[in-house]
């Protein structure tokens, strides 16, 4: 259950942080009250997670697949492509994710 409250965790805060530019600095409504409401379930779920999985392990597979979906949507929300090297950055960071994964005993199965 708790790989579910991750993922869940994850795809709030890829909400939240993709509708932050649409708040116009916080001056328009419905976009800030996203940005709130996912980051408050986002925290609140890793909160949870947290205490199954260690704070390190969940806190990288967390923020990597963060950055990576934050990406994608980027590319077909905002036309941000990433370059060459951005790309492999984040090759890299998902080959963290599956090797803590994978290979670790800090992940919990």
């Amino acid at each position: 259950m708790h790989y579910l409250y991750l993922v869940v965790a994850i795809v709030a805060e890829v909400i939240a942080t993709s509708c932050i530019k649409a708040t116009e600095s916080f001056t328009r409504l419905w976009p800030s009250l996203a940005v709130v409401v996912g980051y408050g379930v986002a925290f609140y779920l890793l909160s949870l997670v947290m205490q199954k999985i260690q704070v390190g392990v969940a806190y990288a597979i967390w923020s990597g697949m963060g950055i990576v979906l934050v990406t994608i949507v980027s590319i077909f929300w905002f036309k941000q492509i990433p370059d060459t090297a951005a790309i492999i950055g984040m090759g890299l960071i998902v080959g963290g994710v599956v090797v803590i994964n994978a290979f670790s005993s800090a992940a919990t199965h």
